[in-house]
């Protein structure tokens, strides 16, 4: 499988937030983390996008967020088993 981009944007003191990250270590998926608190362009991005909440998963040109980011739609968009 050709190498995917991944992304997740987060916020400080987020549980969600730590679980997907932790989520994600424990499936041996490399990430790239952006605080949206801290990063003006990462969170100018979410914004760009009309999303108001965190956190956000982006898998190449594709955002999960809310109710999609759950583990099987995240399982279904990694290729994991």
């Amino acid at each position: 499988m050709a190498a995917r981009s991944v992304t997740v944007y987060s916020t400080p003191l987020c549980a969600p937030c730590e679980q997907l990250k932790a989520y994600l270590r424990a499936h041996d998926v490399e990430f790239v983390a952006k605080d949206l608190m801290m990063d003006e362009d990462a969170a100018a991005f979410i914004d760009s996008h009309n999303i108001r909440s965190s956190p956000v998963l982006q898998v190449d040109d594709e955002l999960l967020f809310g109710p999609e980011l759950g583990p099987e739609k995240v399982d279904e968009l990694l290729g994991l088993d």
